[in-house]
Parts: C-alpha cells; structure tokens; sequence
C-alpha cells in the first residue's frame, strides 16, 4: 500500500507542475493514416489497479506497435485553464476538468473533439471524434465561443505492451463494448482521479 501510495503522491506531484513540463506528444495528422479502430473497456470492479479501477478506457490502435488509450471518465482536479495561464482571463467561466488519461506521460496532453470533419492536426478515431495532440489546435478550439462542446483534454494515457491487453480481456480484467461519443463526452458517470482511498497514506 505504501509503494501505491508514492506512486499516486508522484502522479500528483507531476500535475501540479504541469504548467512548467507541459508537452505535447507528436502523432501524425489527418490522412496519413487510416481511421483508428476504437473500442471501450470497462475496468471489472475488482481490478487491483487503482488507476484503472471504475474506469472506461477508448482504446485506439493505428498509433504505435501496441495500443494507446485514454481513460475518459476519470477528471482531476484541475481545470482547463490550469494547462494555459497566459489564457487565464479568457477561460476563466471555463469550470471543465482536465481528465487523468492514464500514468504514462504524463507531461503529454491529447484531446478528443467531436467535428463534422477532420480538424487539421487530427485523426478520426470514431464516427465524429477525432484525437489529436496539437496544441495549436487546442488553443483554437478553446477560443471558441462555447469552448469545451465536444472537447476533452487529457493528460496522460494509457499504454499496453504488445499482447497485454489481449491477455488482459482473456482474464476477465475488463469488459469489451463500442464507443459511444455521447458516453465520452457525457460527465453524468464521472470518477474522479485520484480517489480519495489513494491519496491518504493511512488506508
């Protein structure tokens, strides 16, 4: 429990500094690569990971040698504006979370938007979501008069070493299903990151 512990003070720690690590992953723009394939997993409710415990993870492959995900119902404490404080003053009506897309990379940050077509700087990943991690694009998206509709910001995301996941699903650690964007985008099945069990070092 103590090593669980540390490892949740360290993720916390690293969010708090975000302003000054904050970098943005390079994945390649749209039309580059085919459409991703996405599913969502649904952690069992006695996943050991407290990471992933309640969680709903997009999972996308198309990106890397192994597939990525973003865990889409788990927002932290800070809020948008936390990412960009020379935008303070522009977001400050802006109340949305940042979510905790999962303990990898944490100094990374992607967002899913939903768009009739294909923003510049992005890849469909579903119907009429597309991923991205341009921060020349979210700045945009952001100075939009209703800033956060059908947008999502993560740091973070979730990773698998080749045919972990899929051993992972053969175990029974997590229930397959298809990816709904209202689901996503919906804040009604949130659980918030960290959990209050895993930031108090005495439970």
């Amino acid at each position: 429990m103590h090593c669980r512990f540390w490892l949740r003070r360290s993720l916390l720690e690293a969010l708090w500094a975000l302003p000054l690590v904050f970098s943005f992953p390079s994945i390649v723009g749209a039309g580059e690569k085919p459409p991703l394939t996405a599913i969502v997993i649904t952690a069992k409710a006695e996943l050991p990971d407290d990471n992933f415990a309640a969680s709903a993870v997009l999972v996308l492959n198309n990106i890397g040698p192994a597939p990525i995900g973003l865990i889409t119902n788990r927002p932290t404490k800070f809020t948008v504006a936390h990412l960009f404080p020379e935008l303070e003053r522009q977001l400050a009506q802006v109340h949305d979370r940042i979510y905790f897309g999962g303990p990898v990379e944490l100094d990374t940050v992607w967002f899913l938007v939903r768009a009739a077509k294909a923003p510049e700087h992005s890849i469909k990943a579903f119907d009429d979501v597309y991923i991205s991690s341009s921060r020349d694009l979210l700045v945009r998206l952001l100075g939009r008069r209703k800033p956060m509709e059908g947008l999502r910001i993560f740091v973070g995301h979730s990773g698998w070493a080749p045919g972990q996941l899929e051993a992972e699903i053969g175990h029974g650690d997590w229930v397959l299903g298809k990816a709904n964007a209202d689901k996503i985008f919906s804040s009604k099945s949130d659980h918030p990151w960290p959990s209050a069990s895993v930031t108090d070092p005495q439970t």
